[in-house]
């Protein structure tokens, strides 16, 4: 069961942060912003940030359940 919402909460934290970076402006920062790389990178930045936020929440979730048992 803890498997399942790890899943869920990975691929949440994943869709937030490719959310979340649409409104970031990368024509600034990059030659081609529209380009296939652009959009690669866009994939690559969503799923390193949505793999920090969803590792912390699983691992405060986790933690939270072990506090619980110590009392």
């Amino acid at each position: 069961m803890m498997n399942m919402v790890n899943i869920v909460v990975y691929i949440l934290c994943i869709g937030l942060a490719w959310w979340a970076l649409q409104s970031f402006r990368f024509d600034v920062l990059l030659k081609m912003p529209k380009g296939a790389q652009a959009i690669m990178l866009q994939i690559l930045l969503s799923i390193a940030l949505g793999n920090l936020v969803a590792s912390f929440f699983i691992q405060y979730l986790g933690l939270s359940m072990g506090f619980s048992k110590m009392f």
